[in-house]
């Protein structure tokens, strides 16, 4: 694992929590994405070498919209950058850690990404991600 890459907040709306986000950390988001594959639409903020990634959902039935039935509003995962994310989830999963996904797919800011169920790190959902490079 290289470093924290983002950190990604749940949120009930948008557009109202782009501009609560602008206001404090006094930064423009610099990005807005959807990623149909996960029912969400993204919004990205740069914070020093570390990213804030608000998620809303796109319809009742997308993943987020259930987590804020179920916790509400807040901080859904902590994102790792990784070197090679097929490397790393090989790894994880023989250390005994839970896999959502066994392979990586397609998520936002250009990057390959995989999750760790949170049962099996102490209730954190973990994403890792990889940013695509040319030879992908």
């Amino acid at each position: 694992m290289k470093k924290i890459e983002h950190i990604g907040i749940a949120v009930k709306d948008l557009k109202a929590s782009n501009e609560l986000f602008e206001k404090l950390l006094g930064v423009p988001h610099y990005k807005t994405e959807a990623v149909v594959s996960e029912g969400v639409t993204t919004s990205f903020f740069d914070v020093g070498t570390h990213k804030i990634e608000l998620l809303a959902a796109m319809d009742a039935n997308s993943p987020i919209a259930k987590f804020i039935a179920k916790k509400g509003e807040g901080v859904h995962h902590i994102a790792f950058e990784v070197e090679d994310i097929a490397a790393e989830l090989v790894r994880l999963k023989a250390e005994g850690f839970e896999l959502i996904h066994e392979t990586a797919k397609e998520g936002a800011d250009n990057k390959r990404i995989a999750f760790l169920h949170p049962k099996s790190t102490n209730g954190v959902l973990i994403e890792l991600c990889q940013e695509h490079s040319n030879k992908d």
